[in-house]
């Protein structure tokens, strides 16, 4: 079994691979980095003990993380948890990606793992939509190559910062609006955001497609935030909840050696 590990601003993710088709699990814990590498290890064995698996079952394990200050204990908590240490999404690792970047080690593991599994799935190019804390939006090309992408604050982000500058505005949960037009305060600021974060990705989807004329573009969207948003934009985006978990199980493959 493959132990999946995804390193997020506000949620670490952790999938469990009996095969590339089967997944065990998918759980989520808060990300906290002032956690040591006991009470990392702790969180793991409780998810194990949570979904019925023994952790000497497991044969491997791969890292993708964006919070460099987490990524010893992280380390150092999965080689104590299971014996060896975890294979780590950086430079060195094999991807099959051409990553097209003057800087290539300032592109987010996560990216190169949502773009490795876009690839596995769909004919580039390709538009990868990731919608947690921030919301990531890359570009793949023919040849499995990586153009680049953007980079926007991710719908919570931009929710709390709207009811923080404002005195009269409340906090709220993100969530499907009754309508386009809202009748309340909490109304407005929700139809706001989710009809105001489709458009802004409908009008990016159809400006990355003038990039290339007369191709097909594919639009993959994953993360927290994505399932409330992509229902409201009338660009075709497909959802794939398991998206980077997938790219993860893919890198591994592609640089574990032979049986």
């Amino acid at each position: 079994m493959l132990l999946a590990v995804d390193v997020g601003n506000s949620t670490t993710s952790v999938g469990l691979f009996r095969s590339r088709d089967e997944l065990c699990f998918l759980a989520s814990v808060h990300t906290d980095s002032r956690k040591t590498a006991d009470q990392i290890s702790v969180d793991f064995m409780n998810l194990f003990s949570l979904y019925g698996y023994s952790k000497t079952f497991v044969t491997g394990a791969i890292l993708c993380s964006v919070v460099p200050p987490l990524n010893f204990m992280m380390e150092k908590a999965l080689a104590h948890l299971l014996g060896r240490p975890p294979m780590v999404v950086g430079p060195g690792i094999r991807t099959g990606l051409n990553i097209r970047l003057p800087v290539q080690t300032q592109m987010g593991a996560d990216i190169v793992a949502n773009a490795v599994a876009a690839l596995e799935r769909f004919r580039p190019p390709i538009v990868t939509i990731d919608m947690d804390t921030a919301t990531t939006i890359g570009v793949i090309s023919e040849g499995g190559a990586y153009e680049g992408g953007l980079l926007l604050p991710g719908v919570q982000v931009s929710l709390e910062a709207l009811s923080r500058s404002a005195a009269q505005l409340p906090d709220i949960s993100i969530r499907r609006p009754k309508s386009l037009i809202g009748r309340s305060t909490e109304e407005c600021m929700r139809s706001g955001i989710v009809y105001g974060t489709a458009s802004m990705l409908d009008g990016l989807i159809d400006r990355i497609r003038e990039e290339f004329p007369g191709r097909e573009l594919t639009a993959v969207a994953t993360g927290g935030n994505a399932p409330v948003i992509v229902r409201y934009c009338r660009n075709p985006i497909v959802y794939d909840k398991y998206l980077l978990m997938n790219g993860l199980w893919t890198i591994y493959q592609k640089n574990s050696p032979p049986e």
